[in-house]
C-alpha cells in the first residue's frame, strides 16, 4: 500500500511539473494547453510523448503492484483459513482420578470398571466426558496419551496393585502396572501416540483385583490432545 501511495504522489508530482515545463522548439504553440494526462496527448502534442510514456510505465506498475497485493491478499486469506481450521480442532484434555483432599483409594472390585476421573486440569474441545471418563475423539489424527497410575497398600507387606488398562473402542491398547508386595507405595507410567479416527471412544479400565489410591497431589492422571490432524 505504501508503494502505491509513493507512485499516486509521483505520477502527481510528474503531471504539475509537466504543466508548467517548456515544450521545447519547434513545439505547436496551439497545442501547449493540451492536459498530459490525456489519453490523446502523444496525437496532439509529440513533445508530451516522453510524458505519456512516463505515464505508461507508471500505469504497469501500478497493475503490477495491484496483481502482487492481490495475490498476497489471496494468500493471507488461505492462511487465515488453515489457522481458523487448526483452532477449531483443538483437542487437549488432562484429568485427574480425585478432588478429595484426603487420601482415598478407588477399588479393587470384583469386575473390571472404567475409572471415572473427576479432577479436570484442562478440556479443550469438551472431547472428555467427566460422568463416564470417555473421551470421545473429535477428529481424525495422531493422538499423544499419557497414563500414570498410583496406590498405596496400607502398610508393609500387604498386597500393592497399581495397574490399569488404555482402551480403544472397548480394545486394550497398553496399561501400567506395579503389581508386588514389597512395595507399600509405587507408580507407573505409559505414554503412547496412537492414530485415532474420529468418534473413537477411549478409556481407562481399572482391571480385577487393582486400585488406586489419591488425594489432592493429583497422583493418578489421564492426558491425551492431538498431535495433528489427518482429515
Amino acid at each position: 500500500m505504501r508503494a502505491i501511495v509513493l507512485l499516486c504522489l509521483l505520477e502527481a508530482a510528474f503531471v504539475q511539473a509537466f504543466d508548467f515545463a517548456w515544450p521545447g522548439p519547434g513545439t505547436n504553440t496551439g497545442n501547449v494547453g493540451v492536459n498530459p494526462n490525456s489519453e490523446n496527448a502523444c496525437l496532439a502534442d509529440q513533445a508530451s510523448c516522453s510524458c505519456c510514456l512516463m505515464q505508461q510505465q507508471i500505469q504497469r506498475m501500478k497493475m503490477f503492484f495491484n496483481m502482487s497485493l492481490n495475490e498476497l491478499e489471496k494468500e493471507l486469506t488461505k492462511t487465515k483459513n488453515v489457522l481458523n481450521n487448526v483452532r477449531a480442532s483443538r483437542s487437549a484434555f488432562s484429568v485427574a482420578l480425585t478432588t478429595e483432599d484426603k487420601l482415598k483409594c478407588y477399588g479393587p472390585f470384583r469386575d473390571d470398571k472404567l475409572i471415572i476421573y473427576k479432577h479436570v486440569f484442562i478440556n479443550l474441545g469438551d472431547g472428555f466426558n467427566t460422568e463416564t471418563g470417555v473421551f470421545t475423539v473429535p477428529r481424525s489424527g495422531v493422538y499423544s496419551l499419557a497414563l500414570t497410575v498410583y496406590s498405596d497398600a496400607g502398610s508393609p507387606g500387604n498386597t500393592l496393585a497399581a495397574c490399569a488398562g488404555l482402551l480403544v473402542n472397548g480394545q486394550l491398547v497398553a496399561g501400567p502396572r506395579e503389581k508386588n508386595m514389597q512395595d507399600q507405595e509405587d507408580s507407573a507410567t505409559i505414554v503412547v501416540a496412537l492414530h485415532l479416527n474420529a468418534g473413537d471412544l477411549v478409556a481407562v479400565n481399572l482391571p480385577i483385583g487393582c486400585f488406586l489410591c489419591d488425594d489432592s497431589s493429583h497422583y493418578n492422571t489421564f492426558t491425551g490432545f492431538l498431535l495433528y490432524a489427518t482429515d
